[in-house]
C-alpha cells in the first residue's frame, strides 16, 4: 500500500530567483501559475492608466514574506 502525501498549500511569497526589484511579480506569477512578464505588464498598465499599480506593488512588497530556500 502506497501512502500519498497531500500537496502542501500554495503560499504567496516574494521570489528570490525571478525578481527585478523585490520579487513581488515573480512570486505572484508563481502563485498564479502564469509567466511573470504578464504580471509585470499588468502592474505597469495599472500604474500608467489607473495610477494604482505602484501603490499596490509597494503594499505587496511590505506584506509578502520572502521565499526561503
Amino acid at each position: 500500500m502506497e501512502i500519498i502525501e497531500p500537496d502542501s498549500p500554495k503560499r504567496l511569497k516574494r521570489s528570490n530567483i525571478d525578481k527585478m526589484l523585490s520579487g513581488v511579480c515573480g512570486g505572484l506569477a508563481k502563485y498564479l501559475d502564469v509567466d511573470s512578464t504578464i504580471i509585470r505588464l499588468a502592474f505597469a498598465f495599472a500604474a500608467v492608466f489607473a495610477g494604482t499599480g505602484i501603490l499596490i506593488y509597494l503594499i505587496m512588497w511590505i506584506i509578502m514574506p520572502k521565499e526561503n530556500f
